[in-house]
């Protein structure tokens, strides 16, 4: 795999970089967009994306409005394998409504999902663009290798509890939930286009199914903006969501992001915004790898300190033995 320069700092979806390794530079963030990235965040990496958001709704047809706010946690850890990515993804929304009769409360977790990503194609393993010493015009030719995407699965559970307001049902329940996820990268990196295709909820009495298109945009080292589409459909609820917003990297490891977010019918119309962190602890990953590292370079040194007559000899003997093993 070729060693892709990072223009994407800040960006939510970042490139796997040398050592066939889904560790980044900089922090792989899916906030503040939905989607997954097809990446993970690299073996014994934590990871914690953090946002809380504002939310108003309003319902023409059952004449109700609302407004409240919520919270949501994204823990990732990567573990076992480099392609392989622990994920627990929490939400909690607290609303206040308003009729012509009545007003009212609801509270609770709208989604606790655990589940694990794992990457089963990498476009760039084993790939290195050739460069055109010679011409300008090869060299920024549009590259149809970019139009390969990575290919990662998502499988986990949703986990309700009874009385849930935001369920479907009074009861508690467990439910599986799978998803596709591709990534495109485009112009050198600066642009990225990330899919999931989504099964939601599959083995209950309202299964839902959706998709989510992000295209992220790096302007600088620091700066990033998204815009994005989401859609689900089941027969509980069904909509249609666009977001927007802009992404700005602290540090390598430290990144905070703003969105908003609104839908395209009034039962109910709904719009929300907010701002999120993103946070990596990779220590424990630097140590591993500077130990490769040091092993490497162990082992380059033993190799220089032994006598070039001793290897020259030992090589001789060797093809001598094999020579006379054959007429023998």
């Amino acid at each position: 795999m070729s060693k892709i320069k990072n223009l994407l700092a800040p960006v939510l979806f970042l490139v796997p970089q040398i050592f066939f390794a889904q560790y980044t530079d900089v922090i792989n963030s899916n906030r503040p967009g939905e989607t997954m990235s097809a990446y993970a965040v690299g073996k014994s990496v934590i990871q914690a994306e953090i946002g809380v958001y504002g939310i108003k709704e309003k319902h023409d047809l059952l004449d109700y409005d609302g407004s409240g706010f919520g919270t949501d946690i994204t823990l990732r850890y990567g573990a076992f394998l480099e392609k392989l990515e622990f994920v627990l993804d929490l939400e909690y929304q607290a609303e206040h409504f308003n009729t012509p009769y009545t007003s009212y409360k609801k509270n609770n977790f709208r989604q606790t999902v655990l589940g694990a990503k794992y990457l089963i194609y990498d476009p760039f393993k084993n790939y290195e663009k050739t460069k055109n010493i010679y011409s300008y015009k090869a060299n920024h030719r549009f590259d149809w290798h970019s139009l390969i995407p990575a290919v990662s699965v998502f499988a986990g559970a949703n986990f309700v509890g009874a009385d849930n307001p935001y369920s479907f049902s009074p009861q508690s329940s467990i439910s599986p939930k799978i998803a596709l996820i591709t990534q495109n990268l485009f112009g050198d990196g600066r642009w990225v286009f990330v899919t999931n295709i989504i099964a939601d909820y599959i083995t209950t009495d309202y299964p839902s199914y959706g998709y989510v298109l992000t295209l992220t945009h790096g302007f600088n080292d620091k700066w990033s903006g998204f815009v994005e589409n989401q859609g689900y459909k089941s027969d509980f609820y069904s909509d249609a969501i666009i977001r927007g917003g802009a992404a700005y990297l602290i540090n390598p490891n430290l990144q905070v992001d703003a969105s908003l977010s609104t839908n395209f019918k009034n039962t109910p119309s709904i719009f929300y915004g907010g701002v999120g962190v993103s946070w990596r602890y990779d220590a424990s990953y630097k140590e591993k790898q500077m130990e490769f590292k040091a092993d490497r370079k162990a082992r380059k040194n033993d190799d220089n300190l032994k006598d070039p007559k001793d290897k020259k000899e030992t090589d001789y003997q060797e093809q001598e033995r094999k020579r006379k093993s054959k007429y023998e």
